[in-house]
């Protein structure tokens, strides 16, 4: 049980729904409006089900898992370790850890492989390559500054683009506009996320987009890359463009540290705490949106 406990605290379960949905969005709306048939005896309803469930727990099993493992040494440094924003793995949970990122994620994409195409087949091996090489040794792009970032945001709009591709979706110029509205959405996140981090990573010899331009610097950067996220859903088709508000409260949720310093870094977390709320109040919201666009489609 205290295996299993590890297990679960190491996959961040508040951030499951963070890339569960956007493949479920992606994949249930885009087969719906092909025709799709989603009664329990349809192959898209068994798709939908493999893919939402791997998206959920085997995917970020395998994100944070390998990062609780080979960031072990500045995770001992770092304060809010230990609780739901992220694992404090006992070097004895190591091994174990990479061997249940292996027997819970290689049967899901076996599966997946099986029921894909060759380009679905190239959009989850980038999903995955980018989970590997954000922490795994040898690759490391989390001490990239700015490829971290960019890493990190593929993490959560790749599932989308999986699931698009899967059901066979027509990229128009509405839809990169949305994809790169919600990339835009990952980097602002995953920087502004760093900020909190900038002492522990300091200490812990590991590089970041906050440990190199700096914490004042960064909470800037996400301010303005959320708000440029905002412009771009103005371009996707109604009502996308209502969508522009919900990046919104996620710049003003920065913008008290605007003027912070590295010193007073850590006390972002506070802001990071409103992010993981926020995304569950702005999922919601969009929730609501994809319903009343689905009502437009009828």
């Amino acid at each position: 049980m205290n295996t299993l406990k590890a297990l679960f605290v190491s996959s961040r379960p508040l951030s499951w729904v963070n890339t569960a949905f956007p493949f479920a969005a992606a994949y249930v709306l885009t087969s719906a409006s092909r025709g799709g048939s989603f009664d329990f005896s349809s192959v898209p309803w068994v798709i939908a089900v493999v893919g939402i469930v791997y998206f959920l727990i085997p995917y970020n099993l395998a994100m944070y898992g390998i990062n609780d493992v080979f960031d072990y040494e500045s995770d001992l440094r770092n304060p809010r370790k230990g609780g739901v924003e992220g694992a404090l793995l006992d070097r004895s949970m190591h091994r174990t850890t990479l061997r249940a990122v292996v027997v819970t994620n290689v049967p899901f994409l076996v599966f997946l492989i099986a029921i894909g195409s060759p380009l679905s087949w190239l959009v989850l091996a980038i999903s995955v390559f980018a989970v590997i090489a954000y922490s795994a040794p040898g690759l490391r792009f989390k001490e990239r500054p700015f490829v971290d970032s960019l890493t990190s945001s593929t993490h959560f709009v790749s599932p989308a683009v999986y699931g698009l591709v899967l059901a066979g979706a027509t990229f128009t110029p509405a839809l990169w506009a949305l994809l790169g509205a919600f990339f835009l959405w990952g980097v602002a996140s995953h920087a502004f996320g760093a900020v909190q981090d900038v002492i522990a990573d300091r200490e812990g010899g590991i590089a970041s987009v906050a440990t190199v331009i700096g914490a004042r610097a960064t909470v800037r950067l996400s301010v303005v890359v959320y708000l440029l996220a905002g412009v771009l859903l103005t371009f996707t088709d109604w009502p996308g463009p209502a969508a522009a508000v919900l990046t919104l409260p996620y710049a003003i949720s920065c913008a008290p540290w605007w003027n912070v310093t590295d010193a007073e870094a850590e006390g972002a977390n506070r802001g990071w705490k409103r992010f993981l709320l926020l995304n569950f109040v702005v999922g919601f919201a969009t929730t609501m949106l994809l319903i009343w666009w689905v009502a437009l489609q009828g």
